[in-house]
């Protein structure tokens, strides 16, 4: 396994890129994975992992988890690390082909969602709560975020993500007869404790504007989240993930 010293070194500089610069991820096709637990469930995933960075010395049982690993000091590491004290390891990981499964009884749609943290502990309640994909419309979080990585425990290998526009959106859930709700509170949505729709896609907006006009248009109807008079509008990760709870209890 060879040492690396230098932050002049390709396979540092291209590592810290990952972890920095959305543009130069989407051109390499790579993301940044950080940390034991999310290399064991991307391997356990089966996802294509480039080179493996270690702090100074790799973990036991990982010795066929990529074809190339490297060794790097402490003030390296904390170089190439997209956040503070990261102990590692730090790893590439191939962005998977971006395409919706056969079938979709249950999507979550997150449009304008843009805290990493939101996006990734949706995608996270996705995952838990048995739903098929997830689709971020208009300016989302970026799913490659590392924040965004990292706030999915895992998940961002167990749940299919796309990022399509609306109309294309709307052309995948014709074709699976899947329709489409809203969440969103005022005169005419229905309590979410009286929805029992077996399949259906259902969306979040942001905190600020909520969903747009324009993909309300769209929906067959509203969900509200019941609250005490008074209180103020649920957190985006928190509401997408009460709303698929209530989903995945009604089964």
């Amino acid at each position: 396994m060879v040492t690396i010293s230098s932050r002049q070194n390709k396979i540092v500089a291209h590592l810290r890129a990952l972890g920095r610069d959305g543009a130069y991820r989407k051109k390499c096709g790579e993301f940044l994975g950080v940390g034991e637990k999310l290399l064991r469930e991307a391997l356990a995933s089966k996802a294509q992992i480039g080179a493996i960075l270690w702090r100074e010395a790799p973990l036991p049982g990982f010795e066929g988890a990529a074809s190339v690993q490297y060794i790097v000091p402490e003030a390296l590491a904390d170089f190439v690390s997209p956040q503070a004290n990261s102990p590692g390891p730090f790893f590439t990981v191939k962005v998977p082909e971006r395409k919706p499964p056969e079938k979709i009884d249950r999507a979550l749609v997150l449009e304008n969602v843009q805290d990493p943290g939101n996006v990734g502990t949706a995608l996270r309640s996705a995952a838990a709560f048995g739903f098929d994909c997830v689709f971020l419309l208009g300016e989302c979080a970026d799913v490659y975020n590392p924040k965004t990585v990292r706030a999915t425990m895992g998940a961002i290998f167990k749940v299919a993500v796309l990022t399509p526009e609306l109309d294309v959106l709307l052309r995948i859930l014709q074709r699976q007869e899947l329709p489409l709700y809203g969440a969103c509170a005022g005169a005419g949505a229905t309590d979410l404790r009286r929805f029992r729709e077996p399949r259906a896609a259902v969306a979040i907006g942001n905190e600020g504007a909520g969903l747009s006009a324009r993909l309300l248009r769209h929906c067959a109807g509203r969900l509200a989240v019941p609250m005490e008079p008074g209180t103020e509008s649920l957190n985006a990760a928190v509401a997408a993930s009460v709303i698929m709870w209530e989903l995945y209890r009604g089964e």
